[in-house]
């Protein structure tokens, strides 16, 4: 089937009106959460061979996302798609004000390749639960993902309500060239210019979640031994290759010597002497990003870790200083298992060397100081804050997640996924009798 005539087919599904029934998306998110425990260990095992990615990480970063994203929506659903009173003014109390909940249509979600199942899942069970058809387009760079997640789709629902169109770069436009009634777009933000622009011929709404350099600050008021450890475990997850991971450290200068021993004591605590042998730790997705990454090591010092094997995609977890701000390191997203390391004197300075950035996905900060953590808040702006951990804000139902400028628009994440795919129709239901009287704003013509 082309892509027109499987866009056709779920317009022509849609307008039968059978996704806008509650129970019907109920039981297509219970399909999903079937599918998931059906396929759980055929998914472990191609995201292994995608990136040698370790089983518990993705119990952790996938899986278990994933689990609560289904949870809040199969718990909340039927509220969320409940239309809902509002207050109206006016003199006549029978007058009404409605909100009415209601899909966009047909739906194309574009995932990446680094968490190649939760960032299709994820905005997919808003979409389900919002009642729209969706089209799915999951990176050919993880192609064994990609291959199971057509797979898994085919088996579970008809093409006609969702299904996974597979393919590279031509693929892409060509459903790019086709008219959606949302777009969701997780990826880099020069493929995201490229998604807006498509949009825009349609005048398509659309989310996008992008990346940038997302900064990590530790003051001097740290608990510098806790910092290191979530540094490390935020920085070299997915062998770095996570879009809000930490991209670069700035650490005030009177702790700057202990923080990077407790950081490399922690490398070695999670994946021993020789992290090439650890079952613990990922490998860069192919040979074009291993090059990219290796390239970059020649542009600083090299305090810790920096070897690597090209033979198995392997960059060990590197932290490096001496990097010039103009330089490539600093020039773009590092995504990868490279920590370059800068210091500052006085929080401002801090604060100053972030907002002369854009605007990042993602900041994190490190302090007991309750104050300074209330002026990073204040006097920054970024996509979501974790303070005193790292990536930890884009673990829970509650807290939308999403970029700001150029790391992204809109937002997901529990309700805020099924806000994203939801149109919200305003309702005013006016009483029927009594208009012609004192004081109701019609034109009227003197005697």
């Amino acid at each position: 089937m082309s892509i027109p005539e499987l866009i056709a087919e779920q317009r022509k599904f849609f307008n039968t009106g059978a996704t806008k029934e509650a129970g019907f998306r109920l039981d297509q998110l219970r399909r999903l959460s079937k599918a998931l425990d059906r396929y759980e260990e055929d998914i472990y095992l191609a995201v292994f061979k995608d990136l040698h990615k370790p089983r518990f990480e993705m119990q952790v970063d996938e899986m278990a996302l994933m689990r609560g994203e289904l949870d809040c929506a199969l718990a909340n659903v039927e509220d969320w798609a409940r239309p809902f009173d509002v207050p109206v003014r006016g003199r006549v109390l029978a007058n009404r004000g409605l909100v009415y909940p209601e899909p966009y249509g047909v739906s194309m979600i574009m995932a990446p390749w680094n968490y190649p199942f939760l960032l299709l899942i994820s905005p997919l069970i808003g979409s389900i639960a919002a009642g729209n058809c969706s089209v799915l387009k999951p990176s050919e760079i993880s192609e064994n993902s990609s291959r199971l997640m057509a797979e898994m789709i085919a088996d579970t629902f008809d093409s006609a309500y969702i299904a996974v169109v597979e393919g590279g770069a031509e693929v892409s436009r060509e459903l790019l060239a086709e008219k959606f009634d949302y777009i969701f777009f997780t990826g880099s933000g020069q493929v995201g210019k490229s998604v807006m622009h498509a949009a825009a011929d349609h005048l398509t709404p659309v989310t996008l979640e992008l990346g940038g350099k997302s900064p990590c600050i530790v003051d001097s008021k740290a608990n510098i031994d806790n910092a290191a450890n979530r540094i490390v475990w935020g920085k070299f997850m997915n062998a770095g290759q996570t879009c809000i991971a930490p991209d670069y450290l700035i650490v005030q200068e009177t702790v700057k010597g202990e923080l990077l021993l407790a950081i490399q004591k922690n490398v070695r605590m999670f994946y021993g002497e020789n992290p090439m042998h650890s079952s613990n730790y990922a490998r860069i997705i192919n040979k074009r990003h291993f090059e990219r990454l290796s390239r970059l090591l020649d542009y600083g010092n090299i305090i810790a870790g920096g070897r690597q094997d090209a033979s198995q995609l392997y960059i060990e977890p590197t932290v490096m200083e001496e990097v010039t701000l103009d330089g490539p390191l600093m020039q773009e997203e590092i995504f990868g298992p490279i920590l370059p390391v800068f210091t500052f004197v006085d929080l401002a300075d801090a604060i100053a060397d972030v907002n002369s950035r854009p605007k990042p996905l993602a900041l994190y900060f490190f302090s007991s100081n309750l104050e300074k953590q209330m002026r990073v808040l204040k006097d920054t702006t970024s996509g979501g804050v974790t303070i005193n951990s790292t990536l930890l804000h884009a673990s829970t139902q509650t807290i939308p997640y999403g970029g700001v400028s150029e790391s992204g628009m809109g937002a997901y994440q529990g309700k805020h996924s099924f806000d994203t795919f939801t149109h919200y129709k305003g309702v005013y239901a006016k009483q029927i009798a009594g208009d012609y009287r004192p004081g109701v704003p019609y034109p009227t013509v003197k005697p």
